[in-house]
């Protein structure tokens, strides 16, 4: 399982269409543009979009608080858009 986060902090179970792994498409169309992956400390990923910031995306303070807590980003970074966060073999 998955959990989808929306800007506005409404976090939602989520599982891959094909109930294995997200495809690409998949998972572009969950966070609105290519995807980027960013490493967790516990064997998951947060999946963004890569462009997220120079589309002018508001910041998602709960998944910035998760990736500043598990040492994912930079004490002055921040995540922007919507994201996904699974374990790595799903994507």
């Amino acid at each position: 399982m998955a959990t989808l986060i929306k800007v506005n902090g409404v976090k939602k179970t989520i599982t891959p269409g094909n109930g294995k792994k997200f495809e690409l498409e998949e998972a572009q169309k969950l966070v609105g543009g290519y995807i980027q992956i960013i490493y967790l400390d516990n064997g998951e990923v947060m999946i963004l979009d890569e462009e997220g910031k120079l589309k002018g995306y508001p910041a998602n303070q709960t998944a910035s608080f998760i990736a500043l807590s598990r040492g994912a980003i930079h004490l002055t970074d921040y995540i922007v858009g919507d994201v996904v966060i699974c374990k790595e073999h799903e994507i």
